[in-house]
C-alpha cells in the first residue's frame, strides 16, 4: 500500500502556523520576481539549500522582511501599480475565485478582504524539510516528491486492514505538531494515490480499493503527468475520461516507452516503488522585468544572473558541461542559446561562454523581459572526458572560484564582483 501526503495549501498553511490571525479568512501568499540582485548597493545574501533533491532548486534570500506596500506595489511619479502573481490561496480564497498564477491586482478585485503576503522562502523550506525527517520516522520508505508532496510505501509494514487508520494518526499527528493540514490518498499502486489525493481534499483522506471503479469518470488531464501534449494526442483518439484507456492499449504501447509507462500507471498496474532522494540534474534562475531596451544592462544582468548560478553550482561541488541562456522579449519574441562546455567549470569561463551566447542572440533596440540562465548535465551524473586543451587555466580558475566561494560564504554572495557587472 502506498500513501500520497499532500499539505493542503502549502505556502498559507505556513504562514497561518506563525500568524493564527490568518486562520479562516481569505488569504493568498503572492509572489514576485525578487530583482534586488540587479541593485548596485551592497546586499547579504544567503543560500537555503536544506532540501537538496532533484525536486527544487537552491532559493537565495535576502533576508529582510516585506510589508505589501514595499514587495507588491511600485509607484512611477503619482502613479502606483500593484505587481506579482498569487503563487497560493486558501480555500476561503478560492471560493471568490481567486487562483494560482491570477495577478495579485485582479485578485484584490474580486475579493476585496483578500490578505495577501509575501513568500517566505526560508520558511517553507525549513518547514517541509522538517516534515520529511518527521514522515521517515513512521514510514521506512519514503520520497519527496516536491516541496509540499510525499510518498510513503507502508508494504510489510502496516497491514493492509490497518492503513486507513495509521494514516487518521499521521495526518492528526502532522497537525498536532507542525500546525499545517494534509490530505492523504492510499491505493495499492503509487500514482493512483496521488490521484486518490485529490479527492481528499481539503484535510481528508481518501483509500481507492477498486481502481478501474474509481478512475471510470475522471477526466484525462487529472492525471499526474498527462500534460497539454498528452491531453491533446488522447482526445484526438477520442479518449476523454481515464476508464477509456484500459481497452486502447495498443494505442499506447505504439508509443513506446512513454505510452507505456503512462498506460500502467493510470491503470494501477506499474509496480512502480517509492525513490529516494536524486542528485540535482540542473541548476536555473530567471527573472522577469519591466521592459530594458538597452542591451548593455541586459548584459549586465545576464552577468549577475551568472554570478548566482556559479555561487549556487560551486556551491554543491558540481561541473556542468551545458549552459542555457534565454531571453524574452515584448510581443512574444523569444531567443534561446545552449551550449555544450566539456571543461572545468569556473565563474570567469561560465561568464565568458555566456557573453559570446548572448552576443549570438541579443535583439539589439528590443525590449527585454525576462532572463532565464541555466547549467545541467552535472559530469557525476554524467561522467564525462574533459577537454585538456585549457587544463591548467581550468584549474586555476576553479581554484579562485573556490576562494571566493569562501569569501561570499562569511561576507555576503555580493562582496566579490567582476566588471562586466557595473
Amino acid at each position: 500500500m502506498f500513501l500520497h501526503i499532500d499539505i493542503d495549501c502549502f505556502f498559507v498553511s505556513a504562514e497561518r502556523s506563525i500568524t493564527p490571525e490568518l486562520k479562516g479568512i481569505p488569504v493568498a501568499v503572492g509572489g514576485r520576481s525578487n530583482l534586488d540582485m540587479f541593485d548596485r548597493k551592497p546586499m547579504h545574501i544567503k543560500l537555503i539549500d536544506e532540501n537538496s533533491g532533484a525536486f527544487v532548486a537552491p532559493v537565495f534570500y535576502a533576508g529582510k522582511k516585506e510589508s505589501f506596500n514595499s514587495f507588491f506595489v511600485d509607484t512611477v511619479g503619482d502613479v502606483k501599480k500593484i505587481r506579482g502573481i498569487i503563487t497560493t490561496s486558501s480555500y476561503e480564497a478560492r471560493s471568490f475565485g481567486v487562483k494560482t498564477a491570477m495577478p495579485v491586482a485582479q485578485a484584490l478585485r474580486i475579493c476585496p478582504q483578500l490578505i495577501v503576503v509575501p513568500p517566505k522562502y526560508i520558511l517553507y523550506h525549513k518547514l517541509s524539510h522538517q516534515i520529511y525527517l518527521f514522515i521517515q520516522k513512521k514510514i521506512p520508505q519514503v520520497e519527496q516528491y516536491s516541496i509540499d508532496e510525499f510518498f510513503g510505501d507502508v508494504n510489510g509494514w502496516i497491514n493492509d486492514g490497518d492503513v486507513y487508520a495509521f494514516a487518521m494518526d499521521l495526518q492528526e499527528e502532522l497537525f498536532k505538531l507542525f500546525d499545517i493540514p494534509v490530505s492523504i490518498g492510499i491505493s495499492k499502486a503509487k500514482w493512483i494515490a496521488k490521484l486518490a489525493t485529490s479527492s481528499a481534499k481539503p484535510f481528508g483522506i481518501y483509500e481507492v480499493r477498486d481502481i478501474d471503479a474509481f478512475i471510470k469518470d475522471i477526466p484525462i488531464e487529472e492525471f499526474p503527468g498527462i500534460g497539454r501534449g498528452f491531453k491533446r494526442r488522447l482526445r484526438s483518439y477520442n479518449i476523454y475520461k481515464l476508464g477509456e484507456i484500459k481497452q486502447r492499449k495498443m494505442l499506447f504501447y505504439s508509443w513506446k516507452k512513454p505510452g507505456i509507462q503512462l498506460y500502467h500507471r493510470i491503470l494501477g498496474s506499474d509496480h512502480e516503488l517509492v525513490s529516494k532522494r536524486t542528485e540535482r540534474k540542473s541548476i536555473g534562475i530567471s527573472r522577469t522585468f519591466d521592459k530594458i531596451s538597452d542591451s548593455s544592462e541586459i548584459r549586465r544582468r545576464v552577468m549577475i544572473m551568472a554570478r548566482n548560478i556559479a555561487y549556487m553550482t560551486t556551491a554543491i561541488n558540481a561541473n556542468p558541461t551545458r549552459y542555457y541562456l534565454k531571453i524574452n522579449y515584448e510581443y512574444g519574441i523569444k531567443v534561446k542559446q545552449a551550449r555544450r562546455v566539456e571543461r572545468i567549470f569556473s565563474e570567469t569561463l561560465f561568464k565568458s561562454v555566456l557573453s559570446q551566447m548572448y552576443d549570438e542572440i541579443v535583439r539589439v533596440g528590443a525590449g527585454a523581459i525576462k532572463i532565464s540562465i541555466a547549467v545541467s548535465d552535472f559530469t557525476s551524473n554524467n561522467p564525462r572526458t574533459l577537454s585538456m586543451l585549457d587544463l591548467n587555466e581550468d584549474i586555476k580558475q576553479s581554484r579562485l572560484t573556490k576562494q571566493m566561494q569562501k569569501l561570499r560564504d562569511k561576507f555576503g554572495l555580493d562582496i566579490i564582483k567582476s566588471g562586466s557587472e557595473f
